[in-house]
C-alpha cells in the first residue's frame, strides 16, 4: 500500500489543536506526520505554508513547545521534524537528535541542509537510531541523484518540481523515478504540489506522497471552527489515500 505523509504547522492555529489534528489524521490514513518547526523565513515553501509559520511564531511559539507537542503524537503516528538548518545549527544537531529520542519522534526533514552541508551530521544521526531525509530534485544529475540515492534512509523526498510547496506545477517525473531506482531501494515519496486533484498522477512509480499545502489551506480558513477543520483535513487524508491506492 502506498504511504501518506502529511505536513501541519507545529502551534497553529494551537499547540492544543496540532496535537488533536495529527492524531486524527493518523486515525484518517496518514502513515507518518512531518511536524513543521515555525520559522521566520520558510525558503522552500509557498505563501500558504509560510503564514502559517508566521501565525504559529506570533502566537507564542518556542522550540520547547515542539518536544513537548511531539510526545503526545510520536508514541501514536510516526513523527518526523521538518525544519530549516538555523535552530538546528544554532541549539546543535546533538540537542535536536536528545530531544528526539526523547519524544520518540524518528528523525529530521531539512530542506535547506544539502547533501555536503548534511554529512558530518548524518552518522550521528543514524547511529541515534533516526533518520535524516534526503532530497531529490529534477534538476539534479545522474551522478548527483546517483550520490543521494545511494546513501538515503527510509524515504527519498523527491520534489515535484523546481520551486516553492504550493505551487501546483507539474513535470514529467517518470524518467528521475527510474534513474533513482536504479541505484536505491529506498521508498520514494513525491512532495510539493500534491492534492487531492494531483496525487493519483504523483503517485505513479512510487511508493508514497507528501502533502503539506491543503492541509494547512483549511487550518488558515478562518470561517471553520477547529473541530470543523479535523473534520475536513480528515477527509482529505482519506481522499489521497484512496487515490493513490486506487
Amino acid at each position: 500500500m502506498k504511504k501518506l505523509v502529511a505536513y501541519i504547522t507545529t502551534g497553529f492555529p494551537s499547540l492544543e489543536f496540532t496535537v488533536d489534528a495529527a492524531l486524527a489524521l493518523g486515525e484518517a490514513g496518514v502513515d507518518t506526520l512531518e511536524l513543521g518547526m515555525p520559522f521566520s523565513d520558510p525558503v522552500a515553501d509557498g505563501p500558504v505554508i509560510e503564514r502559517a509559520n508566521l501565525k504559529a511564531l506570533q502566537n507564542g511559539f518556542k522550540l520547547d513547545h515542539l518536544f513537548e507537542v511531539s510526545k503526545k503524537i510520536a508514541p501514536h503516528l510516526d513523527t518526523l521534524w521538518m525544519g530549516y538548518f538555523n535552530p538546528f545549527y544554532h541549539r546543535s544537531m546533538a540537542y535536536f537528535i536528545e530531544q528526539a529520542k526523547q519524544s520518540g519522534v524518528n528523525g529530521f526533514i531539512i530542506p535547506d541542509l544539502p547533501l555536503e552541508e548534511a554529512r558530518p551530521y548524518k552518522s550521528d544521526i543514524e547511529l541515534a537510531g533516526l533518520s535524516l531525509i534526503d532530497f531529490i530534485a529534477p534538476t539534479d544529475t545522474p551522478a548527483r541523484i546517483e550520490e543521494i540515492a545511494c546513501g538515503a534512509k527510509k524515504f527519498i523526498y523527491l520534489v515535484a518540481y523546481a520551486g516553492i510547496t504550493g505551487a501546483g506545477k507539474s513535470e514529467e517525473l517518470q524518467p528521475i523515478i527510474t534513474e533513482i531506482k536504479r541505484h536505491s531501494s529506498t521508498p520514494i515519496y513525491v512532495g510539493f504540489g500534491v492534492d487531492q486533484k494531483s496525487a493519483k498522477d504523483k503517485a505513479k512509480g512510487v511508493e508514497g506522497v507528501i502533502v503539506g499545502s491543503a492541509f494547512v489551506k483549511v487550518l488558515l480558513d478562518e470561517q471553520l471552527s477547529g473541530s470543523q477543520k479535523i473534520v475536513k483535513i480528515s477527509a482529505i487524508a482519506r481522499e489521497i489515500k484512496e487515490k493513490i491506492n486506487s
